[in-house]
């Protein structure tokens, strides 16, 4: 028996026999073509290019129907890589200049982007990476003729494992119906795969490193896609405990489904305000039937993904408008978009060229006051849809005073423009900022003079407090939002907050985990918002906790040295 600690992707618990999905690799030899044979051998490539295409639109209309919109527009991702200049003019051109074939070229282009995405420790071009490799091998497959394995041929339901599960092989997991799980090497818990996986309720365990090398077809394998665990040949012993965990979890969510119109309250009747994150393309009716607080973050960087060029007034203001119509009271925190340079390249910014370390760079905030364009034509959305509303606006990504300073000024210059036309907006609209960079958060008193709220981004300040990267394998182990220096950065941003006599959120991975939402809590954080699948299950967290308790601990938390001991003192509290 062997386990392997991973990612959880998706919660649940699948138990079953392995099928190993091995790499379709063909094998691509270096052929000369004759001179007068190029024009032929441009047309073949064409062909495959067309074909490919028309794979896409099927797959597309598939994805569509099944899965909704936000994922359709993976595919939309994978067509705009088909008429990307690397696959249309440099693959032609290396094919003439020195007279190879289509497969060839298309392999040494493909790789070489490759290997340039690899230097870039970023979670956005580890899925750029994953979406070209995806498109050049369905290319690859029609220039040879290659028929592709298929996992929807699956006779016995079975437990897949590879070392990298590409979009278009999610989609022939949901088409099967014999897929009860998945684990891969590589992955993160944002990567498409493990968003596929969410969305059709499979267990799903992903960045195992070197599990499609361990195994082999007909494995017996657990899936803990709540802890992130898989055992591979499991003692009888072992399966029986995790089937009593998998009837205990399915009784759990009959009971979740109970406690939608309950409200947000600790034992010892505590009021917690809990929201909800949304995405552009998230099921409304879903979030209005969770009876939230509010949309604690709307991310509002997903309008300017897979596209060639930047949404305008009137698409971002129809999309903000339906967001508040059916409840205008309901909080709704708007947070402009924290795109990076990479993501500006594709939707027309030209003279940004790809950063080293884009994570740490160009983005958010950042890039918004450099083209201001960009901010104002979010921003007078944002107002124009404001009247009547509970509309916040949130920045991403502040560092000092003088960007916060610059927004404001644009933001007021806009309400005077709207004034002019006669155009009503909300008045007092709220405004505030992100703090996920330790300088905001060390500096936060004098921001606190000019915003309305504060907004603690955990996800990036984790990363940014400890110097370490969650997607990169190498230190990813790091990554510990329970580190004491985390903690204490956290209590400094409420305290000093709440000094100011203003409210203070959490909207990272923090506020959905059972032990960390509970320390925040005691902190004295006044909103957790929470991506909507797990809702219901903080809300049970917080309906289980004594506030007076967790509040009493902060100060025994706050003292320790490890972050085992504080997770070990908060689990015996809570548990």
């Amino acid at each position: 028996m062997i386990i392997k600690k991973g990612i959880a992707a998706n919660i649940g618990i699948a138990i079953g026999k392995t099928y190993l999905l091995k790499e379709e690799n063909i094998l691509i030899e270096k052929t000369i073509v004759p001179k007068d044979k190029i024009k032929l051998e441009i047309k073949r490539f064409r062909d495959a290019i067309s074909k490919t295409k028309e794979e896409l639109n099927q797959i597309r209309e598939q994805v569509l129907n099944s899965l909704g919109k936000q994922h359709a527009k993976l595919i939309d991702a994978h067509h705009m890589i088909l008429q990307d200049p690397l696959i249309m003019k440099d693959v032609p051109e290396m094919i003439i200049n020195e007279q190879i074939n289509a497969e060839y070229a298309l392999s040494e282009k493909v790789m070489l982007a490759v290997k340039k995405f690899e230097q870039i420790e970023d979670i956005f071009f580890a899925e750029r990476k994953n979406e070209l490799l995806d498109v050049a091998r369905r290319i690859t497959a029609n220039l040879v003729n290659k028929e592709k394995t298929s996992i929807k041929d699956l006779k016995e339901p079975a437990i897949i494992v590879a070392r990298n599960i590409y979009p278009s092989d999610t989609l022939q997991m949901r088409k099967s119906n014999k897929v009860i799980g998945f684990c891969m090497d590589i992955g993160s818990k944002s990567s498409h795969t493990a968003i596929f996986a969410q969305n059709m309720g499979i267990p799903a365990v992903v960045g195992l490193g070197d599990i499609s090398r361990i195994v082999k077809s007909g494995d017996t394998l657990i899936i803990d896609g709540e802890e992130g665990n898989v055992i591979i040949n499991p003692s009888q012993e072992m399966i029986e405990k995790y089937r009593k965990k998998r009837e205990e979890l399915h009784k759990k969510e009959h009971y979740l489904l109970r406690i939608k119109k309950l409200p947000n309250v600790t034992r010892d009747s505590k009021k917690i305000n809990l929201m909800a994150n949304l995405d552009p393309e998230d099921n409304l009716d879903d979030f209005y039937s969770h009876n939230t607080d509010g949309i604690g973050l709307f991310r509002t960087e997903f309008l300017y993904l897979n596209r060639n060029n930047i949404p305008n007034e009137e698409e971002q203001l129809s999309i903000y408008k339906k967001l508040v119509q059916r409840n205008k009271e309901l909080p709704v925190t708007i947070r402009t978009a924290d795109i990076g340079a990479d993501k500006a390249s594709n939707i027309g910014i030209k003279e940004i060229k790809n950063e080293e370390n884009p994570f740490m760079g160009f983005r958010g905030i950042r890039l918004f006051l450099k083209y201001p364009d960009l901010l104002k034509t979010q921003l007078k959305a944002i107002l124009k849809a404001s009247p009547g509303t509970n509309i916040h606006i949130l920045i991403p990504m502040v560092t000092s005073l003088d960007e916060l300073i610059s927004v404001k000024q644009i933001l007021n210059e806009l309400k005077k423009e709207l004034t002019q036309s006669g155009i009503e907006y909300k008045q007092d609209i709220p405004l505030g900022i992100m703090v996920e960079v330790p300088a905001a958060a060390l500096v936060l008193d004098y921001f606190l003079n000019e915003i309305d709220f504060v907004s603690i981004g955990t996800n990036d300040l984790v990363q940014y407090v400890l110097a370490v990267d969650r997607v990169n394998q190498y230190v990813s182990e790091l990554y510990d939002p329970y580190h004491p220096a985390v903690l204490r950065l956290i209590n400094l941003i409420i305290q000093t907050t709440h000094k100011k006599g203003k409210k203070v959120s959490v909207c990272g991975e923090m506020a959905g985990d059972m032990v960390a939402s509970a320390i925040l809590i005691g902190l004295g954080v006044d909103t957790l918002s929470v991506p909507l699948k797990l809702y219901l299950k903080t809300k049970q967290n917080i309906r289980n906790l004594n506030f007076e308790k967790m509040a009493g601990l902060a100060p025994k938390i706050l003292g320790l040295s490890r972050s085992e001991e504080i997770k070990e003192l908060v689990l015996n509290e809570i548990q």
